[in-house]
């Protein structure tokens, strides 16, 4: 990813080592105790969502974190979307191989999650948190001892999302907890940290090493922070990147769909379908992050008062990016810098140096098998992964860390559209990025000459010589794991294809009328509910429909 530079950095009040040599500092401390694990997992957080890195954000336990750890400034998803995301993470595969390629009720029918070969090795698990995979069940899964989740992408508080005739019969937001449904009782962040912290209390024996997964909701949309934080940066002004404004030539440098989502549910310009600015948003999405800051510092704390802090890793990671209008969109899922690129702060006191900075590219397929190296199992064959420790802790100079390609792949969503399916290869500081089903044009970026992807180099004849390499190393890469052709059925790509089009001729065809519609709309999730008869009667009247209408509309018809 794009290299990391020190003068990014707000001031931390430590030296900032960038040697990654061996040091004082990354000697290990010899133990005879397995090393517990802390992994906390944030929904959506950007790159640079943190306060070391904008002195805008009040983040001082993460900033803590990273005083005391390494922070990573090219870790990286190889899928920028929840489910496949967060199921690489717990597999060690790729979205191809695992077969959670988007956030529909993908089957987990035969996978295996890592914490389940950390129990093989005697380490007590517990999750807590966003699940978000296989037909959108809440229940607990194999590898973990305790269980606390919740349905889908879950609430921020009891009664969000509820229908008021449902609310008026008491019905709130349900948490799973072990198999069983409780009602949540307050705002999301907090409830979570009180299960982990419960857990750590009363149900980790001392002498037990533990893998503690807090996988949050925040900073999903709609970020909503907790009410002691509400109106937290009222007065802060967020500055956007500079590709947020998009210039004529931009547009004649960047895909076609590119341009046309700008004007939808994942563009600067019609906002999830209202009429909110960025600016004003992340006035929100950052307040929502200080709950997540607040859990981190009581989860470190207790673990120093419990003299458990010296034997213990804490990783603080995101499952995917968030753009926050680079090059005219918000959201993630396409291949670009701001969606792909996550945070990633890992304290571990003996085991990795203090206070520095790696440049070594992690993925969340790197995840997996670093926690089972730590905790001393055998890594299983169907791991794509490598663990990055010996990089980490300064035993391998980056130098002479064999870093792979960095190779991405998202699928199309019949739910979001308007992104096609989209694979890309980054090699030293190239990337290439292609799209598969849709006409239009390839993107070839020099990332330490463009660090923000303006310049598209697809075209440019010093960079011919390399493009078809990367063509072919991606192609290669996107093969599954059994040497069988891609999931999608597809051929490697070799050149740019028949594009050519009369320059007088029949124009671009205008979008469908019935798409285009006023912001703030009650009705903007109409195109998500299953189509029934009485959901297209309601669309055609221009009326309000919500699925339990099906119920009501049934109970009526039987009088």
């Amino acid at each position: 990813m794009v290299r990391f530079f020190k003068a990014m950095l707000k001031p931390l009040g430590f030296l900032l080592i960038t040697s990654l040599g061996f040091s004082a500092l990354a000697a290990e401390t010899k133990t005879d105790k397995p090393r517990n694990v802390i992994f906390v997992l944030m929904d959506d957080l950007r790159y640079d969502g943190m306060g070391f890195l904008q002195e805008e954000l009040e983040t001082p336990n993460i900033d803590q974190l990273a005083q005391t750890g390494v922070y990573f400034p090219n870790a990286v998803v190889t899928s920028s979307l929840c489910s496949p995301s967060r199921a690489t993470i717990l597999t060690g595969m790729t979205a191809r191989n695992h077969h959670i390629v988007d956030n529909n009720n993908s089957s987990e029918e035969g996978l295996i999650f890592f914490p389940k070969y950390m129990q093989d090795v005697g380490y007590k698990t517990g999750f807590f948190g966003k699940w978000h995979m296989g037909e959108d069940s809440d229940g607990p899964r194999e590898g973990f001892d305790k269980w606390v989740s919740f349905a889908g992408q879950g609430s921020y508080f009891p009664k969000d999302g509820i229908p008021p005739h449902l609310l008026e019969q008491g019905m709130v937001n349900q948490l799973n907890v072990d198999g069983k449904h409780v009602d949540q009782q307050g705002y999301i962040t907090d409830e979570l940290t009180d299960y982990a912290m419960n857990w750590l209390k009363n149900d980790v024996k001392k002498d037990q090493p533990f893998f503690l997964y807090l996988s949050h909701k925040a900073v999903h949309s709609d970020a909503k922070p907790a009410k002691r934080h509400q109106g937290q940066y009222a007065d802060t002004e967020f500055k956007l990147p500079d590709s947020a404004v998009v210039t004529e030539e931009d547009a004649k440098n960047k895909p076609m769909w590119v341009h046309n989502q700008r004007n939808s549910w994942h563009g600067t310009d019609f906002f999830y379908a209202s009429d909110r600015t960025m600016e004003e948003y992340l006035k929100d999405y950052y307040a929502t992050l200080s709950a997540v800051d607040e859990s981190l510092g009581k989860l470190v704390q207790y673990l120093k008062d419990e003299g458990l802090y010296e034997n213990t890793m804490v990783v603080f990671y995101s499952d995917n990016g968030f753009l926050i209008g680079d090059h005219g969109l918000i959201d993630k899922r396409n291949a670009y810098e701001g969606s792909v690129r996550v945070p990633l702060v890992i304290s571990a006191p003996g085991l990795l140096p203090q206070g520095q900075t790696n440049e070594a590219l992690v993925r969340n397929l790197d995840m997996a098998p670093t926690f089972l190296e730590l905790a001393g199992a055998k890594k299983p064959a169907q791991f794509e992964g490598k663990s990055f420790l010996p990089v980490a802790s300064g035993k391998v100079k980056q130098a002479n860390w064999d870093e792979p390609d960095f190779v991405y792949e998202y699928y199309w969503e019949w739910s979001f559209p308007m992104t096609p399916t989209t694979f890309a290869i980054r090699r030293d500081n190239l990337k290439y990025i292609q799209y598969h089903g849709v006409w239009d044009i390839e993107e070839l970026y020099d990332l330490e000459k463009d660090p923000e992807e303006r310049h598209n180099l697809i075209r440019d004849p010093k960079y011919a010589e390399k493009l078809l390499p990367l063509r072919k190393a991606l192609y290669a890469s996107l093969r599954p794991a059994d040497g069988s052709k891609p999931a999608v059925p597809f051929n490697a790509r070799l050149a740019e294809g028949m594009n050519l089009r009369k320059r007088d001729g029949l124009k671009a065809a205008p979008f469908p009328d019935w798409w285009l519609v006023e912001p703030n709309r009650k009705d903007i999730f109409m195109g998500l509910f299953p189509d029934t008869p009485l959901k297209i009667e309601k669309q055609r009247k221009g009326e309000m429909y919500f699925p339990f209408m099906e119920k009501s509309s049934k109970e009526e018809s039987t009088r």
